[in-house]
């Protein structure tokens, strides 16, 4: 990787944007990033794997918010209740400990607007969303042999 010339910092920001632009319904690869910069710098590890998980987390509270600003459930006039509901009562039965499966792909971003509609604590969210990001980044921080 010696034809790459990231500097250490221009490499942080980048990881901290991907991150951040991985946890909302845009697609990316937020880990590649992780692997190649620590593969680069390896100097870098603690920084690159707090701002890779304050990126994520703060993405992930951004689609939390999209959730909250949702308006509340009307219940049907038949009385009868949709798949998509019952889908939801089973998020709020675990409630924010859920969240550490925010990090999951397809249900990590459905888990994070849930819980945001569902008006579970934002700093319990906030807590099991972080922990789960982070022990997802560390793991990748250990493949790229740092």
């Amino acid at each position: 990787m010696e034809w790459l010339h990231i500097s250490a910092e221009t490499g942080l920001w980048g990881l901290f944007l991907a991150s951040f632009l991985a946890a909302t319904l845009l697609p990316g690869g937020s880990e590649a990033v992780l692997f190649a910069l620590l593969r680069l710098h390896p100097e870098q590890f603690w920084p690159a794997l707090a701002l890779a998980t304050l990126g994520n987390t703060l993405g992930a509270l951004t689609s939390y918010a999209c959730g909250r600003w949702l308006p509340k459930w009307q219940p049907r006039a038949d009385g009868g209740q949709s798949a998509h509901l019952a889908q939801l009562e089973r998020v709020r039965r675990w409630g924010a400990p859920a969240l550490l499966l925010a990090w999951a792909p397809l249900i990590g971003d459905a888990l994070c607007v849930a819980a945001g509609w569902l008006r579970l604590d934002w700093v319990r969210c906030t807590l099991f969303i972080a922990l789960g990001k982070f022990a997802r980044y560390w793991l990748v921080a250990q493949a790229a042999g740092v």
